[in-house]
């Protein structure tokens, strides 16, 4: 016989500030974001959360989808208040499918935030404990892991020197400005010249004492 009772959504756990703690994988376009974003995904204890690869497979059918579609096919960049409102619903789904447990996972977050205003509106969401500044001095590096990756990606307009050079001016203008926004005590540096394994021995230095407290409910 039926209860009565009405189902009860299930609500997504967060810390007690009602946002997600949070570390930022942060660098230009082929520094290595992708690769090392990749490993920790393996790694118990973290939920990797890569913007491109959700972008990639967005229905443009669906309210922001199509919002998206408007906008990039006249050449256009996506209001902030839309890509933060699509970032959200695939992590809150992550969340309730319990793909992502925020009380287990510190979330690392690739690709976002792009935009100061985007980092603003994102402190709603998110506490971020540690942003990992990937750097690579080496720019003719970084130009042939981008043509490297359009090519394997079948992008191949993405590895013309033309297209790499207005992404690596678009991330001077507008990205890297995000690190001054987050205090210089929780930004690490991190060189990413160098085997995969070194570059996240750098990083997992970093993030491992984030871990054992997030373990211990120190930051609860």
């Amino acid at each position: 016989m039926a209860s009565g009772h009405k189902p009860q959504s299930r609500r997504v756990p967060k810390a007690r500030s009602g946002r997600y703690r949070a570390v930022l994988l942060f660098g230009a376009p082929g520094v290595g974001k992708g690769t090392q974003g990749s490993i920790i995904a393996n790694i118990p204890g973290f939920f990797h959360f890569a913007m491109g690869d959700a972008l990639r497979v967005i229905d443009i059918r669906g309210d922001i989808g199509k919002v998206f579609y408007e906008h990039t096919s006249r050449g256009e960049l996506v209001p902030d208040e839309y890509v933060i409102k699509f970032w959200s619903r695939n992590l809150d789904a992550h969340a309730t499918l319990g793909d992502f447990k925020p009380h287990d996972d510190l979330l690392v977050l690739d690709g976002i935030p792009r935009t100061v205003n985007q980092a603003r509106i994102l402190q709603k969401h998110i506490e971020v404990l540690k942003v990992i500044h990937l750097v690579c001095k080496d720019e003719s590096e970084m130009f042939e892991r981008l043509r490297r990756r359009a090519l394997k990606e079948n992008r191949v307009d993405d590895a013309d020197d033309k297209v790499i050079r207005r992404r690596m001016k678009v991330y001077a203008q507008s990205t890297k400005p995000v690190l001054d926004f987050y205090p210089k005590e929780i930004v690490s540096e991190v060189q990413s010249v160098g085997s995969p394994a070194r570059v996240m021995f750098e990083i997992l230095s970093c993030l491992s004492p984030l871990q054992d407290r997030h373990y211990a409910g120190k930051l609860d």
